[in-house]
């Protein structure tokens, strides 16, 4: 062993360096393993025999795997809610009620715009079905006489056509009866699930602007294909009627409501508020936010509710758009648009529709621990209703918006964006074309506004049962209809039946209301308390273990990585600084006299007694010896000096 060598060794045993100090990742793990609380570590190193040293590594790995797994299960967990429900007793807010005829128009005062509509659509029907006349008098009938006098402006636009199933590709119009080549897709608006068997089927066909791309949508039946056909083209025709004179044409609140009860107390025409629906006309609202106050309820029953007769006049509904009677009602808040034709309530005429409620109430957790929205004001999406935030609003918003973007006019049905028009093939010749690839796609999730809408955080949800008993009642009608007709005497010039009339019932059916209300599960001191009791379970270890692992495993551990590599670099930078050494003068290999320079030959041991001793050098004396005997010497003279004096004596 070299002279440094064993002197760094002693040193070694005699101050050994351990701890943060250690030279070397060995030494550190050791001394760690020695000195930390958790038991497993420090039975890997004391423990004897290599069997037992192995379980113990096992047990630790698999602790430490344990501990892993379920520390990253509560931080997963750490966005979870809970739910409670509670239930308050107490009075209640009355609901707003909105009212609509599903008839929006009285036809007497549309029909004079509707009436090249239905002429078309007479002679649709006719020659489908053969009514009013019969089948053998239609079949006996040429084409040409069917349309004598007639130029068919609404069919040539959008032509309905009969497809039959053993004819692929070919058409039969309506109106020309002449059979022509039906190009691009063939869409069937009937459930994708349904398998459709008939021979014929009706749908009409609509294309660009270039007639270079053209879409055939057919139905299962020929009712539904007319009454799709008539409804687009009713929306291009009501588009372009001013909101004024829309309103004329439809029915006034003294018309609609001919009585009217709440909380026992008599009300009329002026609690509730005009609301205009593009497809459903003048709607009235009741309980509105425009009023003074909030309408409120102190019981539960019909007896404490809303109480109204409604006037539906069925002379007046057009045949061709509507094929029911009744009104539609919807239960909403105060400051929610009313969505009639998504979530309405059909009410049946010559009946009377009672509609209990329950209110619940929900509050959602926004973020992290949901995608709600608090007010939509992180949803990229503008409102277009003059209305709170909710998810139907944005959904109906986004297309509207994506409507004017793709076909530059806006749809119908829906309230307008700002600097936008409503569609007519006057000024949007393909506009149709463009609603229906643009609605396809929304329903198929393509325009991304299912993604980029969020349900409200809050809001309120009343439940609704709803049972239907006939009235009046046989007996009762006979007084009950001429006093309405006589209290709609200044409204109405005739005598009604009981086929104009519906009477409805909204109210509470008790004063419950269901809170559903979300919490956080976790909160950072259950997570540290968790986390503590997965350590003391699995290592017997607490934070401050914990600490101690981060201090020897990240900062000691790279500390003494860091002085390897710093001592490398410095013994580089030596190395690199250093001047070269220079050559040294040749000198003759293995012979350090001067005198054997003249042989080349090795000295035997008689020839070397005989050399002259090396200049410079000095034979080292013969050390004195060192034998234990000669430490005895002492010991043997106080001996004979004994010895001595006993031979005296």
């Amino acid at each position: 062993m070299a002279p440094g060598e064993k002197i760094k060794a002693k040193i070694k045993k005699n101050l050994p360096v351990t701890g943060p100090q250690a030279p070397t990742i060995k030494e550190l793990m050791r001394w760690y393993c020695l000195n930390t609380n958790t038991h497993g570590c420090r039975r890997i190193v004391v423990s004897r025999g290599r069997l037992r040293r192995l379980l113990w590594i096992g047990f630790t790995l698999t602790a430490v795997a344990l501990i892993l797994w379920q520390c990253a299960l509560l931080v997963f967990s750490f966005y979870t809610v809970s739910v409670s429900i509670k239930v308050h007793f107490r009075k209640l807010d009355f609901p707003a009620v909105t009212i609509c005829n599903i008839n929006p128009y009285k036809y007497s005062a549309v029909r004079h715009l509707l009436a090249d509509l239905e002429q078309e659509t007479r002679e649709a029907l006719k020659s489908l079905y053969g009514f009013p006349e019969s089948r053998k008098r239609r079949d006996a009938e040429s084409w040409s006489s069917v349309l004598e006098g007639m130029q068919p402006r609404f069919s040539h636009r959008i032509p309905l056509l009969i497809f039959d199933q053993y004819e692929k590709g070919k058409a039969r119009d309506f109106f020309t009866g002449r059979k022509r080549k039906v190009d691009g897709r063939i869409i069937h608006k009937a459930s994708n699930v349904m398998h459709i068997e008939s021979k014929q089927v009706v749908g009409f066909q609509l294309c660009s602007n270039d007639t270079s791309d053209c879409a055939t949508y057919t139905f299962s039946s020929g009712i539904n294909a007319i009454q799709e056909w008539y409804k687009l083209h009713y929306m291009n025709i009501m588009a372009q009627v001013p909101l004024e004179k829309k309103i004329n044409m439809s029915y006034s609140a003294e018309e609609l409501l001919v009585t009217c009860f709440f909380d026992g107390v008599s009300c009329d025409a002026r609690n509730f508020t005009l609301f205009h629906h593009p497809m459903h006309g003048n709607c009235y609202t009741f309980n509105n936010r425009e009023n003074e106050t909030i309408l409120s309820t102190s019981m539960g029953g019909s007896e404490y509710g809303l109480q109204v007769i409604l006037y539906i006049n069925e002379e007046e509904y057009n045949p061709f758009l509507v094929s029911s009677t009744g009104a539609k009602v919807i239960i909403h808040r105060q400051d929610e648009y009313p969505f009639v034709e998504d979530v309405g309530t059909e009410i049946e005429t010559a009946m009377v529709t009672s509609i209990g409620m329950h209110l619940t109430e929900s509050f959602k957790l926004s973020e992290p621990y949901s995608q709600c929205t608090e007010d939509g004001s992180d949803v990229p999406i503008r409102n277009i209703y003059n209305a709170a935030y909710s998810l139907q609003i944005c959904l109906h918003s986004c297309f509207q918006t994506k409507m004017v973007e793709k076909c530059g006019c806006a749809q119908y049905g829906q309230p307008l964006p700002p600097e936008a028009n409503y569609c007519n093939y006057q000024q949007h010749p393909n506009w149709m074309y463009c609603y229906y690839q643009l609605h396809r796609a929304f329903v198929q999730e393509e325009l991304g506004c299912q993604s980029v809408c969020k349900e409200a955080c809050s809001f309120k949800e009343w439940t609704l049962t709803t049972s239907l008993a006939q009235w009046p009642s046989v007996v009762s009608e006979k007084w009950l209809l001429p006093v309405l007709t006589w209290d709609q005497g200044r409204q109405i010039n005739k005598k009604l039946n009981k086929t104009d009339l519906a009477k409805l019932l909204i109210f509470y059916k008790d004063l419950n209301q269901r809170s559903i209300m979300e919490s956080p599960a976790n909160s950072i001191e259950m997570l540290l308390s968790n986390f503590g009791g997965q350590l003391g379970l699995w290592m017997s270890c607490s934070v401050v273990c914990v600490i101690e692992i981060i201090e020897v495993f990240f900062i000691d551990f790279f500390s003494i990585i860091a002085r390897r590599q710093w001592q490398k670099a410095k013994e580089w930078w030596a190395r690199k600084q250093a001047p070269p050494c220079p050559e040294a003068p040749h000198s003759p290999q293995g012979q350090d006299n001067p005198a054997l320079d003249i042989d080349n030959d090795l000295p035997t041991f008689n020839s070397a007694l005989h050399l002259p001793p090396a200049l410079g050098t000095q034979v080292p004396g013969t050390p004195p010896p060192k034998y234990n005997t000669l430490r005895l010497e002492r010991a043997f003279s106080n001996q004979l000096t004994d010895t001595q004096m006993l031979d005296e004596l």
